[in-house]
């Protein structure tokens, strides 16, 4: 049983799933921003699974080189991991015309650049090991335009085109590619999202329910061991993920119903 590698594994969904693969026997490497989370998120797996090897590496995903340099720190102390998990994010709405081009690039930076790195870093170690398993996150924001999501969502939409071409190029080196939709979680980004988050967005995403991210790691994680291209928890994202192409119309009609009575509030 080779190591799994998180980002973003010092809480939410990242942690929920490294907690849960420690569990099962694999030595992690966990990377995050703030170094003091990190080791409290540490402490608390080895609790649960004091014989597994944890390593911390506190670096911003954004940063290539740092992140770079802390992936080939992991694989020279762990080897090439068999379980690979992007979940570091970030989720800032706000409407357009109020959000600077900054925090647009900052979304992608994280989003979509910050798993681009971690994918390419690992996959060739993971390649020459065997194999493995890659699990990115996503969101039901990638399905259709959201009202309120213009830096967030094409950070999403991206990772999701970014996730189909790796479950397809990646396979003849027997590794899969999993990406997972999940519904809104109880996470701390979730909380940080709801403080910018217009009201008008908040009617049109409601209605998923709170997932835990217990239950949204164990779903990517049997996903990923599946070898599925994607998981979609839920009865709404299940629906967007086989339908979100004809439903686009309907969504965007609805949506246009509640920014117009939200606007006239």
């Amino acid at each position: 049983m080779r190591a799994a590698f998180v980002t973003g594994g010092s809480s939410g969904i990242g942690f929920a799933a490294a907690m849960q693969l420690a569990i099962k026997g694999h030595d992690l490497a966990l990377f995050a921003r703030d170094a003091s989370r990190l080791l409290a998120a540490r402490e608390a797996i080895l609790q649960e699974a004091p014989a597994v090897k944890i390593e911390t590496y506190a670096v911003d995903v954004a940063n290539e080189p740092a992140l770079t340099e802390a992936l080939e720190n992991a694989l020279s102390k762990l080897g090439a991991p068999e379980m690979a998990i992007a979940s570091a994010g970030i989720a800032q709405p706000g409407l357009f015309r109020a959000q600077s081009p900054d925090l647009h690039r900052r979304h992608m930076e994280v989003n979509y650049f910050g798993t681009l790195t971690f994918v390419q870093i690992l996959s060739k170690p993971m390649a020459q090991a065997g194999g493995g398993h890659i699990g990115l996150i996503s969101s039901g924001a990638a399905f259709f335009g959201i009202y309120g999501y213009g830096s967030y969502a094409p950070s999403k939409f991206a990772l999701r085109g970014l996730g189909e071409i790796l479950h397809l190029e990646l396979a003849d080196a027997n590794i899969t590619t999993t990406v997972i939709y999940p519904p809104d979680t109880d996470t701390p980004q979730l909380l940080e999202e709801k403080r910018t988050k217009p009201a008008a967005t908040q009617k049109i995403t409601e209605g998923g329910g709170l997932w835990q991210p217990e239950d949204i790691a164990a779903r990517l994680i049997a996903g990923m061991w599946a070898g599925r291209p994607t998981v979609a928890p839920g009865f709404q994202m299940a629906a967007l993920n086989r339908l979100g192409s004809l439903l686009a119309p309907l969504l965007r009609w609805h949506q246009k119903r509640i920014i117009s009575q939200h606007n006239t509030q």
